[in-house]
């Protein structure tokens, strides 16, 4: 439990000023990371990632993240970022070739599902912030009040299985007290930050519903992945807390979803 919090105190510490700041050291900050998670996949599958697919899968998942109107302003057009991790996913299929099919093509839908999971979530986080803190911060909660209230309700009075087959200690009643919390949090949020979204507040509630729903899928998926490989954290990056995946695993689907229903 301590070493939890040190690393909590340490993480957050090191996080919020990236945060607050913005700009190019969130851009930064969010591609170490999507490479880093890109690893922890790698790691979990047993690949290698100093290999030709584990870094072509970092640079996909980097591509997608750094916008390329700063990072890339000598190329021209639309979906620049998603045409370089295009680049990427041309020249891992292009292996099969050169391999003379002994590398094929299933196996290089692992390097490029990869990326695009880590990549996409992170490059939402950094559109995210680019469109105001109000916002960023609004989906930290959202995710954070979901995990302290499923974890608190399920614990106390969670009596069904959400999905023994995948997270064995997750509730129905967990999941529903995760929502609850959810929306209370988005409520005092949106009452003291009013101006901050574009949509009312009887809209962002439901939002809020939605965006809970989401991370907590998310969550789920993070925790099939990690049984399919039977392990029990992505990483140990995060004395305490596991890996990247393990903390981000939520917002990794909670920000597209945000961007696609115009949150920002």
């Amino acid at each position: 439990m301590r070493q939890r919090v040190i690393t909590a105190v340490v993480a957050l510490i090191i996080f919020i000023p990236i945060l607050y700041v913005g700009g190019i050291a969130v851009e930064l900050a969010a591609a170490i990371l999507a490479g880093i998670g890109v690893y922890e996949l790698f790691r979990m599958k047993g690949l290698a990632i100093l290999s030709f697919e584990g870094v072509l899968s970092i640079l996909g998942a980097v591509f997608l993240v750094l916008p390329a109107e700063r990072w890339m302003p000598f190329l021209s057009g639309d979906n620049i970022n998603f045409l370089l991790f295009y680049l990427t996913v041309m020249i891992i299929l292009g292996f099969s070739v050169v391999s003379k099919n002994t590398y094929t093509i299933d196996e290089a839908g692992f390097p490029i599902v990869a990326s695009l999971y880590v990549g996409v979530g992170f490059q939402n986080l950094v559109t995210a912030r680019a469109d105001g803190l109000a916002i960023l911060l609004f989906a930290f909660f959202v995710v954070w009040a979901t995990d302290i209230g499923a974890y608190m309700l399920g614990r106390q009075i969670g009596k069904h299985k959400l999905w023994p087959d995948i997270s064995p200690n997750k509730t129905v009643e967990g999941a529903l007290g995760g929502i609850a919390s959810a929306v209370i949090v988005a409520v005092v949020f949106l009452l003291v930050q009013p101006a901050a979204f574009q949509h009312n507040l009887v809209t962002m509630i439901i939002f809020t519903i939605i965006f809970s729903v989401v991370g907590q899928f998310g969550d789920l998926v993070e925790s099939a992945i990690k049984r399919h490989y039977g392990v029990k954290d992505s990483g140990n990056i995060l004395p305490g807390h596991g890996g990247i995946l393990d903390r981000f695993d939520s917002m990794l689907f909670v920000f597209p979803v945000m961007h696609l229903l115009g949150v920002f």
